[in-house]
């Protein structure tokens, strides 16, 4: 997985090739200027330290010798460059070498480090929008076994984990392995005995990098999916706070969090320990390194053989600078493997397929003109379980109010979640006017329907958009009809600020009520020719129940509707009623041919009346 996650990067990175090529650009000149940097101010040293005739002696020397090594000859040009008649004259034309090298270095530096810092933005932008798209393409399936606080933490720690990374690593692998190729060229150039000795390091580091980094991938595998379960726990207790208080339990929530906070907390320290400890290694391992050269080195000064004083002060400025981009590099290496062990997880949801697609050729619906058709469907969740429908069969026909009643678990919201494609069937077909719903786009088919649930789900936005919700361009007088229809507008007009109060979070200053009449509002401004009721009474109290019904029977009015429900006397006057037992049909009629026959619906029926 982790070799195909630098690929899918890379392809990702590579969209951007005209940003990496600048770039690239930028950092060439960047190195160029960092090694005559160090270059001059070794010379800088050098001549403070040195006699100047003595200086002019040895400029004169190699300019006469004709066959020199490529170390002198770097010398030769720059002291052609800098070299005076006098001292202060010499000193002040290699400060002001020194001062424009570094100044147009670090012009160059920024070039650099800002067109990286668009591709890295850029591409985790990209990558949010991408996994965010994606999410919403993926069937009920998935959400059923994903825990939603998996999924925020992926979309909002993983995406920002690969962004921390890739800010540093993007930076840091463009400019520093050629700097350490440049500075390593030049240590050769001025001796290369000294320079093998000090490639002892590369393996050493090497190895420690490699070590650590993989370790601390699989730690960070382990952080993510449990920051994901502590965003789980701090979603499913704020949702539900009102139940927590009801039950006295806000002791043992706030146990459950401690406990997974501070398995996060062992695992982000093991982490840290792991981070940490490789600069101090690669370091003590360059000054190991280092010191050792500084040995052999300086007795071949003090015994004149060998290098001279000015190279090796070159060579110690050029080694010291090579150890700090082999140091950033590990640390880039480190942070690079927590940016991929979040671009395994982000990955890993994009590659999930959703089997709830669009088949070719597949047609657009617009208008709904005879019958909805169960023929001999079958359906289960996942092959595990076992069979939710088996062998349903029925037929409903344009304008009819089609009823299923049924114990809980029967099968009566699997069966809602069909016509609309939430889910497919395993065996048999649903059609639409003699259509295979599956040959219909998802969007059309949808398109043609409204449903109100139990569970009403609306937005922390206003009330005009969550009734207009899906719906663009709306005019308020349509959005004020719909909610007048749906019984809402009286409690709408006593808000504070009418159809565009904010209504919290889930509706959560509404009543049920409320809520539920808000629902109906936005279907009756859909106004879709087929209606999916799925329990839509179940949870409200008799004042409310009168008023949601009401608007129902506005809703129902011209349309063709599929009523869910517990409560026996809402579906009464349905053209026809199926009665579902344990995922089958065991009868079907009227209301008035069901209570003459013995059977579940007379059970029910007799039980509700008993109650009433």
């Amino acid at each position: 997985m982790t070799g195909n996650t630098y690929k899918r990067l890379a392809r990702l990175v590579f969209h951007y090739w005209p940003h990496l090529l600048f770039s690239t650009l930028a950092a060439l000149i960047y190195v160029a200027l960092n090694s005559i940097s160090i270059w001059l101010t070794a010379s800088l040293i050098n001549n403070i330290l040195t006699d100047f005739n003595k200086l002019v002696q040895q400029q004169e020397a190699l300019r006469l010798t004709r066959d020199i090594n490529l170390n002198e000859q770097l010398k030769l040009w720059t002291n052609q460059i800098i070299l005076r008649d006098t001292p202060v004259k010499t000193l002040e034309i290699l400060c002001l070498t020194i001062l424009g090298v570094f100044i147009l270095k670090n012009i160059f530096l920024y070039l650099k480090n800002i067109s990286i810092a668009f591709v890295q933005t850029r591409l985790i932008t990209e990558v949010r929008n991408k996994l965010y798209i994606h999410i919403h393409k993926l069937p009920l399936e998935f959400f059923n076994k994903k825990r939603s606080g998996e999924l925020t933490s992926i979309l909002v720690n993983d995406v920002q984990n690969m962004q921390d990374a890739f800010a540093t690593s993007f930076q840091k692998l463009f400019v520093e392995p050629i700097n350490i190729l440049t500075f390593t060229v030049l240590l050769f150039i001025i001796s290369w005995k000294l320079a093998l000795l000090s490639m002892i390091i590369v393996p050493f580091t090497g190895m420690t990098i490699i070590l650590i980094g993989r370790s601390i991938r699989r730690k960070s595998k382990r952080t993510q999916v449990q920051i994901a379960g502590i965003m789980d726990i701090i979603n499913e207790t704020l949702s539900s706070i009102r139940i927590v208080k009801a039950f006295v339990m806000e002791k043992y929530e706030v146990q459950r969090f401690l406990k997974e906070n501070e398995k996060y907390f062992r695992l982000l320290f093991r982490r840290a320990r792991l981070r940490y400890i490789a600069s101090p290694i690669t370091e003590t391992i360059g000054v190991i390194i280092g010191v050792t050269l500084l040995w052999f080195g300086g007795l071949e000064v003090l015994s004149q053989k060998g290098i001279t004083a000015e190279d090796f002060i070159r060579f110690i400025f050029l080694l010291f600078s090579t150890l700090g981009p082999i140091k950033s590099l590990g640390n880039v290496n480190i942070r690079l493997q927590t940016g991929i062990a979040s671009a395994e997880r982000v990955f890993h949801i994009m590659d999930t397929r959703s089997s709830i697609v669009d088949c070719p050729n597949a047609i657009q619906k617009k208008e709904f003109s005879s019958n909805i058709k169960f023929s001999h469907v079958y359906f289960n969740y996942s092959i595990e379980d076992l069979p939710v429908l088996e062998d349903i069969s029925f037929e409903i026909q344009k304008g009819d109010v089609f009823a299923m009643v049924g114990p809980s678990g029967a099968g009566k919201s699997t069966i809602a979640d069909l016509i609309p494609r939430f889910y497919d069937v395993n065996k048999g077909e649903i059609t639409i006017d003699g259509i295979d719903i599956r040959k219909i786009t998802i969007n059309s088919l949808r398109g043609l329907m409204g449903i109100v649930s139990q569970e009403t789900v609306l937005f922390n936005d206003t009330v005009a958009r969550n009734i207009a919700y899906g719906l663009s361009d709306i005019p308020t007088e349509r959005i004020i009809a719909a909610a007048k229809a749906a019984n809402a507008l009286e409690f709408i007009e006593r808000m504070p600020e009418g159809i565009n109060t904010v209504i919290g979070e889930r509706g959560v200053k509404l009543s049920g009520g409320q809520r539920q009449r808000l629902s109906i509002a936005r279907a009756l401004l859909k106004n879709p020719p087929i209606l999916i009721l799925d329990e839509a009474t179940s949870s409200l109290d008799t004042e409310s129940e009168k008023l949601v019904q009401h608007a129902i029977e506005n809703l129902m009015e011209d349309r063709t509707v599929l009523v869910i429900a517990h409560r026996l006397s809402t579906v009464k006057n349905a053209d026809q009623i199926v009665v579902l037992d344990k995922g089958k049909i065991v009868q079907t009629g009227t209301h008035q041919e069901l209570i003459k026959t013995a059977g579940l619906y007379k059970d029910l029926y007799d039980i509700q009346f008993e109650k009433d």
